[in-house]
């Protein structure tokens, strides 16, 4: 039992500690007042568990220190907005993140659907996890590579070249492939939207009465629903972004760039493949660079790890190490079987 308050005082001194660094961060006075409640909030939450500490025999009140995820989002929030950390901040279980969902104060409130939301839209928490992956991806198979080749005993110069080879074929390819899925997947949507634009044109009350049935069937009252179709109607563009938003669960204006997602795709790629070549661009020798690029690579796994606990909330260090054993293992796999093909053949 003392061990279980041990822990939830912990969590609270940390929420606690979490929410001052939010409230600091934000901009937003009212923001910031809700945050250092809920702050207050979890100091006298701790405060209730440490008495029940007391009454089982702990004398010494603990002393309270964050932890390194704690601290490392702390630092994160210097650098983003908060609202681009939201992710990382739901996975260490804070409250009150909805309220970025609500338009801010002291800003005129939206004209139009299409401004709903978009001064909160960020596309950092969503952008940096798919860099980690993309690095991930790029950091395993061109390891894999290399250590498959530098194991059939051939040259440093020519596993650099293979690596080089690795390097540039994943990344074009992850890059070509992110390209045509968000072009593909851009083309849907445009010709779906296209229809939308055809049938509101044709069947303007047909449109509405199917509006009115999908607020409906979100507890909205039939006549409610029916009366608020008809007034989001009215105005053909902004009748388009809603049908386009309510039945084919699109935003019209965010529908995907396919360039910059290649791109993006190509550079994280790219940037977690080039790592395991750098022992061998120094010009060691064939064991030295082996030996330093298994560590190098089994570092940036442990780091990768830390990283994606960030998004997961699950304990940093068991997530590590999985991509440790995950990636080692690949990478251990690999120079075995170039080892067995290189004597095989050799």
């Amino acid at each position: 039992m003392s061990a279980g308050a041990l822990d939830s005082w912990y969590h609270e001194k940390e929420s606690a500690w979490l929410y001052r660094q939010v409230a600091a961060a934000e901009a937003d006075l009212t923001k910031r007042e809700l945050f250092l409640k809920l702050a207050g909030a979890a100091e006298e939450q701790a405060g209730k568990w440490q008495q029940s500490l007391a009454r089982a025999g702990s004398a010494e009140p603990p002393v309270f220190a964050p932890s390194r995820r704690a601290r490392l989002v702390a630092r994160l929030l210097r650098h983003f907005d908060v609202r681009a950390l939201r992710t990382v901040l739901a996975a260490m279980k804070l409250r009150g993140l909805s309220v970025y969902d609500a338009p801010p104060v002291g800003h005129p409130m939206p004209t139009s659907l299409a401004q709903v939301g978009s001064r909160h839209r960020s596309v950092i928490g969503g952008s940096l996890r798919a860099a980690v992956f993309g690095v991930n991806d790029g950091l395993i198979s061109n390891a894999s590579l290399v250590l498959g080749v530098a194991g059939a005993g051939v040259a440093s110069a020519v596993v650099l070249t293979t690596g080089i080879a690795g390097l540039l074929a994943g990344a074009l390819s992850m890059a070509a492939g992110e390209y045509v899925s968000v072009r593909s997947q851009r083309e849907v949507y445009e010709y779906q939207i296209a229809l939308e634009r055809e049938e509101l044109a044709e069947y303007p009350e047909e449109e509405a009465e199917e509006l009115a049935l999908i607020y409906h069937a979100r507890g909205v009252e039939l006549g409610q629903a029916r009366a608020l179709s008809q007034t989001l109607l009215a105005n053909p563009e902004q009748a388009l972004d809603v049908l386009a938003r309510e039945e084919l669960g699109v935003n019209p204006h965010e529908l995907g760039a396919p360039w910059r997602a290649a791109w993006a795709s190509f550079v994280s790629f790219a940037s977690g493949a080039a790592l395991p070549l750098l022992p061998f661009a120094a010009h060691l020798t064939a064991v030295r660079a082996l030996t330093v690029c298994a560590g190098l690579t089994l570092a940036a796994l442990f780091a990768v790890g830390l990283g994606l606990s960030l998004f997961t909330g699950r304990a940093a260090l068991r997530g590590a190490t999985r991509m440790v054993l995950i990636g080692g293992g690949a990478g251990a796999a690999s120079f075995l079987v170039g080892r067995l093909l290189g004597v095989a053949i050799g």
